[in-house]
């Protein structure tokens, strides 16, 4: 039974609650955005740097087989598992017979997710290198 002089109350939401959702989210977007852009950023820099040891594993094995590095070009399925040439481009230089450098070099937006670390390398020595402003602490 309602009161005559009392109307029905409206269900539904209100613009004032509505905006307090949409602000929660908003808050919620810009912690957990960044937060997951750097996860991805570090778990391709991973990849990279698992497929850096296997390039130089190659190497290692060539040598074994040849004596010398020179002649050596890197084929290697961690470059094309999970898309990493799209993040990454994988370069072998500093070729001769006792010496070799492996670079993983990134690009499109993994280039402007990771300056911190910037291009990987390592060498016949195992020697690792990072460009960015991280270093080795950090980025391997």
């Amino acid at each position: 039974m309602t009161h005559s002089g009392m109307r029905a109350r409206a269900r539904g939401f209100t613009l004032v609650e509505l905006m307090v959702v949409v602000l929660i989210v908003a808050v919620l977007s810009a912690i957990a955005i960044p937060s997951y852009t750097r996860h991805v950023a570090k778990t391709n820099r991973s990849a990279a740097k698992a497929c850096l040891s296997e390039a130089a594993q190659f190497m290692e094995r060539y040598y074994t087989t040849n004596l010398t590095y020179d002649g050596a070009a890197l084929s290697l399925g961690c470059q094309t598992d999970s898309n990493l040439d799209e993040r990454y481009t994988l370069t072998l230089s500093d070729l001769d017979q006792k010496t070799y450098t492996v670079t993983a070099t990134p690009v499109g937006i993994q280039a402007s997710r990771d300056v911190r670390c910037g291009t990987l390398s390592v060498d016949q020595d195992g020697k690792r290198n990072a460009t960015g402003t991280g270093g080795l602490k950090e980025c391997w």
